[in-house]
C-alpha cells in the first residue's frame, strides 16, 4: 500500500474519459530527458533476498533523484491509463513531477483529488470534486 500521485490531463485522475497523455508522448519526453532511464522494467530485492520484477512499457526511473541508488531507492514513474503514477513521492519527487506535468500539459494530483504546485506542496484550492458537493445541501447530495 502507499499513496499514489498522478500526472494527468483529466479533470480527475481516475476519470474514465478525458484527455490522456499518450504513451508516445511519454516516450518522446523520456527521449529528450537525460535524467530518466527507461528500459520498461524495475527490480527490487526483498528483505529475504528474493528479486521482485515489474515489466511495463513506459516505466522509467528518475536518475536525477538525490536518493537514487541502483538496486535500491529509486523514483519510478509508471505510465498507465493515460496518466503517469509515482508511489509515495517525497517533496523533491513532487517537484520533478510538476516539471514533467508542465512539459506534458498536465497537472499533479494526489489520490484524494488534491493538486500540487511547482514547490511540491499541496495547492490551497479545494479539489474540484470536494468543492462541487460542499455547496449542495445534504438532501441534494445524491441528485
Amino acid at each position: 500500500m502507499g499513496y499514489d500521485m498522478h500526472i494527468t490531463r483529466k479533470p480527475q485522475w481516475f476519470d474514465d474519459d478525458g484527455p490522456e497523455i499518450s504513451l508516445d508522448e511519454w516516450k518522446a519526453y523520456l527521449f529528450g530527458e537525460s535524467q530518466f532511464a527507461s528500459d520498461g522494467s524495475a527490480e527490487v530485492r526483498s528483505l529475504s533476498g528474493a528479486v521482485l520484477r515489474l515489466e511495463s512499457e513506459g516505466l522509467a526511473a528518475w536518475c536525477g533523484y538525490s536518493a537514487h541508488e541502483p538496486g535500491g531507492n529509486m523514483a519510478w514513474f509508471l505510465y498507465t491509463k493515460g496518466n503517469l503514477v509515482v508511489k509515495n513521492p517525497d517533496e523533491e519527487t513532487r517537484r520533478k513531477m510538476y516539471q514533467v506535468a508542465v512539459a506534458l500539459g498536465a497537472r499533479v494530483q494526489g489520490d484524494e483529488g488534491e493538486f500540487y504546485g511547482a514547490d511540491g506542496e499541496q495547492l490551497n484550492d479545494a479539489p474540484p470534486a470536494a468543492s462541487s458537493t460542499a455547496t449542495r445541501p445534504w438532501w441534494r447530495f445524491w441528485s
